[in-house]
């Protein structure tokens, strides 16, 4: 059975990554990309689905043991796990290389006192655990083949082969290292080169330490906010510079739910976010790689503009559910692929301008491409602004007027206005002045609620939602804003967990809820991070502060968060780890540190 979502440690290339449980076991790896199909499944099913465990022997009737430590090496993605036996302490380095050939896994055991008994177990099962591949050897190798995919496991320990699975037994004493190493290539190709681990690990070591240097946050969160930028550095596809939502899919966000989706793509809005996030802590190279992403992606036909994309740009990414996968902790269906992709959400169009606005205000070299993409958009907000959409949230019931979508929407037309008034780029500046003021007054009228003092999820609607929070934060009212406060102190009223998160918005338990699905959901951290914020801008910045330091305490002890926080169960829940909340993450610190809200 798979370890709890906060078990696990996460280690990758920036084109793939992998899943580390505490007690050594690989559960989770694609091959070659982020969205390929799984060879270690085991996440979401059970050891049949393919694992890698390596770590202390033990009884096969006693579960493995835990690492007694764990960390990661400096600023780095490199995972360090020690183990304390009865006969001596090991430890189990894991890293991915960041690669210019083939990727790589590698795992070097290395004894720190005493003579261990170590056991890899290496179960590898391609297409999401359905598999199970060819195993033999080539030229003293051990290759395992299936279909257009093969993976190449070496090492200097005996191996040997039982129940369709590769193990190696083996001892270490103090000083031995003792390298394993699997490597993808394609089936009809030549071997991939013999790995050089050691070698590898001092690369990837000054590789980590060459990016983090770039960092120009040096604030009393730093080492939160490091991690985090680590962590979507790990989530960016390198060869395209597109950044995935999360490296997981179906990890569900209520445990034995249905609400179970693919994070593998790139959406413009978490992309967005994670860019602006990138740029005010000195990344601009990330940014400037995303921009491009972002016009290929688009290509020539901004009318259509989708949601999310692949890691490529590929448009296509539909949804299936793979029914040999029980899901995890038996939270089915499993899906890949994502349904939502051709929903309109107008608030991407708002999410994408004002990336592409800070990109420029923090000195971008300018691109002639970018300024006209966000012209067209504006022409196409122009025709469709005051349409029912699916909303922030993907809801998968009927279209509304939310109002986060028609604030973004403002936001678009806004920082067009001011690319304008820059002289960077030609448009009808009067005409869009008009145009965001109606849709400021319609957002107004129309989704405001007077008796309650607070705006609401859509026009019409009773319910709250907490993607209101950014309305102060995107400068559509100031925070001083009776209006504002009253949606604040709603929000905290109405969407707020027992110990003090915020959920999304309101669902219905066993009926189907606004966004049309049955069951229930934890408190979403971003939420969460938004309130933290907003109440910072208010002015109860001790009362932000307080908060923030709570969700900091609910990172799992590597640092890492998963897309919520289920307060009845006290355990993280969703993808994992996720870009969607390490963002604003750092977002808040930013703003805490600047108004020096903070202990210590």
């Amino acid at each position: 059975m798979a370890g709890r979502i906060e078990d696990y440690a996460l280690i990758g290339d920036m084109q793939t990554a992998a899943l580390v449980c505490r007690d050594g076991t690989v559960d989770w790896l694609c091959l070659p990309r982020f969205d390929s199909h799984a060879i270690f499944a085991g996440l979401l099913g059970t050891e049949e689905h393919g694992f890698w465990r390596l770590g202390p022997a033990h009884a096969s009737d006693a579960p493995p043991p835990r690492a007694a430590r764990r960390g990661y090496r400096g600023d780095s993605l490199i995972l360090e796990s020690e183990w304390d036996t009865p006969r001596g302490t090991v430890r189990v380095t894991d890293f991915m290389p960041p690669r210019d050939g083939a990727p790589q896994l590698i795992r070097i055991v290395e004894g720190i006192s005493g003579r261990v008994p170590m056991r890899s177990a290496l179960r590898m099962r391609f297409s999401y655990g359905r598999v199970v591949p060819w195993v033999h050897k080539h030229e003293g190798r051990t290759v395992a083949v299936a279909g257009p995919d093969s993976v190449w496991f070496d090492t200097s320990a005996e191996t040997y082969g039982k129940q369709l699975t590769t193990y190696a037994d083996f001892t270490v004493a103090p000083g031995d290292r003792i390298a394993f190493t699997i490597s993808w290539e394609p089936s009809h190709k030549q071997p991939p080169p013999l790995p050089e681990p050691e070698q590898s690990l001092e690369a990837t070591e000054d590789f980590w330490r060459d990016w983090v240097d770039q960092c120009t946050y040096h604030g009393p969160y730093r080492e939160a906010v490091v991690r985090s930028l680590i962590t979507l550095k790990a989530l960016t596809y390198a060869p395209t510079g597109g950044i995935v939502a999360a490296p997981t899919t179906s990890l569900p966000e209520e445990i034995g739910g249905v609400r179970n989706w693919d994070y593998r793509y790139t959406w413009l809005r978490d992309a967005a976010i994670t860019l602006s996030s990138l740029l005010r802590t000195g990344y601009r190279e990330e940014a400037r790689a995303w921009r491009e992403w972002l016009l290929r992606a688009v290509a020539g036909d901004p009318e259509n503009l989708q949601i999310m994309y692949g890691i490529a740009g590929e448009r296509e990414l539909g949804e299936a559910e793979l029914d040999w996968l029980p899901g995890y902790e038996n939270s089915g269906p499993v899906r890949v692929g994502n349904g939502a992709a051709h929903q309109l959400q107008l608030d991407v169009y708002g999410e994408v301008t004002e990336a592409l606005h800070l990109a420029h205000m923090t000195g971008l070299a300018r691109n002639d491409y970018a300024s006209l993409l966000q012209l067209k958009l504006i022409r196409y907000l122009e025709k469709h602004w005051d349409e029912p959409d699916e909303g922030i949230w993907e809801v998968r019931g009927p279209r509304r007027h939310f109002v986060h979508s028609k604030v973004m929407a403002w936001v678009a037309v806004d920082r067009t206005i001011k690319l304008i008034e820059s002289g960077d780029a030609d448009g009808p500046l009067e005409k869009w002045r008009e145009l965001r003021d109606d849709i400021h007054r319609d957002v107004c009228e129309r989704g405001y609620d007077k008796e309650r003092n607070t705006f609401t999820q859509s026009y019409g609607s009773k319910e709250l939602d907490a993607s209101l929070l950014l309305i102060p934060q995107m400068g559509f009212l100031p925070p001083d804003d009776k209006r504002v406060i009253g949606t604040i102190e709603a929000i905290q009223r109405e969407l707020s967990t027992p110990d003090g998160f915020i959920l999304r918005y309101p669902t219905s338990g066993t009926d189907e809820g606004v966004d049309g699905l049955p069951g229930d959901e934890g408190a979403f951290l971003a939420c969460s991070f938004w309130m933290a914020d907003d109440l910072a801008m208010i002015g109860r910045v001790d009362e932000a502060r307080k908060l923030f330091e709570k969700l900091l305490s609910l990172r799992n002890d590597l640092g890492l968060l998963a897309e919520e926080w289920d307060p009845r169960l006290q355990r993280q829940v969703g993808n994992f780890p996720q870009a969607f909340s390490h963002v604003p993450l750092i977002d808040t610190a930013l703003r805490l540190t600047a108004s020096g809200a903070y202990g210590g």
